[in-house]
């Protein structure tokens, strides 16, 4: 009778055990890990697939993106526009990983990576900045804000700054003058909780990104409305305040055409007053005020691609960048073609695709051909969600609230260094892991797809994290 029960739990056991096979979802019958744990196989090495030209430039359109790469590898003095305030001397030195038009550097125990290009920044020319504490060789590279102003008693009101505040100034530049300005105190705001960071937004790929009509954008918004509502995603796009278009550049998707966001940016990030942002930020002092506004301007009297502004060469640098390209080749661990493939699979049925689209199509473009009708594999829906109080900021732009953010492009993921907005997730604390826990607080629309992930086998999560290392 022992032996007819034994025979029957052992049926049972093996019955249950073969459902179980079945029901799983594909890619958890892969080999087994090694590892306890799954972990971010680290930045892919070898071939870097990005910082290319696009294929269908004309010699001219060629001739106006390198010219365009070169004025972004510049280092600025005070002469071409450099201050009064500034968080680096060039474009390139915080689009740098993996390549000129990249993302944040600054991780020096890789090979060939330089450390923060901000450390030598702080005192190039003789200035006598001192270096932020939130600077560090090996960590990346980083503009400050402040959400809400302070009053002259030194407390946090509630009125909104949410602006940057930049982390040097010219004072004791040899080009500077007599000109004398202060640091942001920034140990202060630290201490009062109202200080946020951001790190730079890679631009390979941007035209495209541009060139994705609203349309496609809202179509796709709608799609898969019901599975959507069931995980609690709801996003939405930002909107510019002039025409009513959708913006989709900077990490709120506050900026609305690659020629804004680098205007924008040069003179937020390095002080150069340009056509598009012509005034000097902050009314500075008079010493400080070395250059006629706009100091970066449309150089009339000279010929071919150096008529255009600094402003409208990197546009066309950025709008000519070719998006980068995925490989299974170089990830740490060598895994199989199978794990990416099992990976990508399950990308789709834990439902990160529900925000992190894998492609759209662009519009017909004037431009060139690799800007039109393509499939752009962007990994975005290029909306702006609800990302809950772990990664609020709260900071607003446009229609972004103060716990939102637009969805990140997740194309060239596999050789970056630190994720998400502010880089709080890197070689340090687990990397890609870290970052995708991270999405997951309270009122996140991605509650749901982590909770998902976190149901996954090891092994599955493994191949997860392997797929996104080859992108």
């Amino acid at each position: 009778m022992k032996r007819i029960v034994t025979l029957v739990v052992c049926l049972a056991v093996a019955t249950l055990f073969a459902m179980l096979l079945f029901y799983l979802p594909a890619g958890a019958q892969s080999q087994p890990s090694s590892s306890s744990q799954a972990k971010d196989p680290g930045v892919r090495t070898g071939t870097v697939n990005a910082g290319q030209a696009l294929s269908t430039l004309s010699p001219s359109q060629l001739e106006y993106f390198t010219d365009g790469q070169a004025r972004f590898n510049e280092v600025d003095q005070v002469a071409n526009g450099l201050g009064p305030t500034y968080n680096s001397n060039s474009c390139a030195g915080c689009h740098a990983q993996p390549s000129v038009g990249g993302t944040s550097p600054g991780a020096n125990q890789f090979p060939n990576i330089g450390p923060n290009p901000q450390i030598e920044a702080a005192n190039a020319g003789g200035a006598t900045n001192q270096i932020p504490f939130f600077i560090t060789a090996d960590g990346p590279v980083r503009e400050a804000r402040f959400p809400f102003v302070v009053s002259s008693s030194g407390s946090v009101t509630r009125t909104p700054d949410g602006g940057v505040h930049a982390l040097y100034t010219i004072t004791g530049r040899g080009d500077a003058g007599s000109c004398s300005l202060a640091q942001p105190n920034f140990q202060q705001m630290s201490q009062l909780h109202n200080l946020i960071f951001r790190i730079p937004t890679p631009v390979f790929g941007a035209g495209l990104i541009e060139n994705i009509a609203d349309a496609t954008i809202l179509a796709n918004m709608r799609a898969n409305s019901s599975l959507k509502s069931r995980l609690g995603i709801s996003g939405h796009p930002n909107f510019s305040g002039n025409d009513g278009s959708i913006t989709r550049f900077g990490w709120k998707a506050q900026n609305k055409s690659l020629e804004i966001f680098t205007g924008e940016a040069y003179n937020v990030e390095m002080g150069v007053t340009n056509e598009l942002f012509p005034d000097e930020r902050g009314t500075p002092p008079t010493a400080c005020i070395l250059n006629p506004t706009p100091e970066d301007t449309t150089n009339f009297d000279a010929s071919g691609n150096k008529i255009p502004s600094d402003a409208v060469e990197f546009s066309a640098f950025m709008r000519f960048l070719a998006p980068p390209a995925q490989s299974s080749q170089g990830i740490p661990g060598n895994p199989p073609a199978s794990s990416i493939q099992n990976g990508q699979a399950l990308f789709s049925q834990i439902h990160c695709d529900s925000c992190h689209t894998p492609a759209l199509q662009t519009a017909a473009s004037k431009f060139t051909p690799g800007l039109s009708n393509q499939t752009a594999a962007l990994y975005s829906d290029l909306l702006v969600h609800n990302m809950g109080n772990g990664l609020a900021d709260n900071v607003s732009q446009g229609s972004a609230g103060p716990d939102e953010f637009r969805t990140a492009p997740l194309w060239g993921l596999g050789q970056r260094i630190f994720f998400l907005h502010d880089g709080r997730s890197g070689p340090a604390n687990g990397g890609l892991v870290h970052a995708i826990q991270q999405h997951a607080s309270s009122g996140s629309e991605a509650n749901g797809v982590i909770s998902n992930f976190n149901q996954l086998s090891t092994q599955q999560k493994q191949d997860l994290l392997n797929f996104l290392r080859s992108l």
